[in-house]
């Protein structure tokens, strides 16, 4: 059996069979499905469950574009750092000329 060390409390160990959505087992999943049946009542559950629903993909979406919008803020600071330090500019030098040769 494999073990996963629970990095919030330091020294829990956790089997793996018994980690499932959150951190509980199916068991405490079916508990807690059935308490929040009784307490919400058949007609209001899935309505707050799509609230909840909705929210969460809320969540994530701002989650991703404030990512996004930190990994642009990074990109530009990196070009204006380039910008600012200069390419290394060389004299240019004229080519050499080369004469044409007419064939006459």
């Amino acid at each position: 059996m494999s073990t996963i060390n629970c990095g919030v409390l330091p020294g829990v160990i956790i089997s793996a069979k018994n980690v499932g959505m959150f951190g509980i087992g199916m068991q405490e999943l079916i508990i807690v499905l059935i308490v929040a049946l009784i307490v919400l009542g058949p007609k209001r559950l899935p309505e707050i469950a799509r609230a909840l629903g909705r929210g969460i993909a809320e969540f994530k979406k701002a989650t991703r574009e404030v990512k996004e919008s930190v990994d642009l803020e990074g990109e530009l600071r990196e070009i204006k750092k380039e910008i600012e330090e200069g390419p290394e500019i060389k004299e240019i030098k004229e080519p050499p000329k080369v004469e044409e040769k007419n064939g006459k």
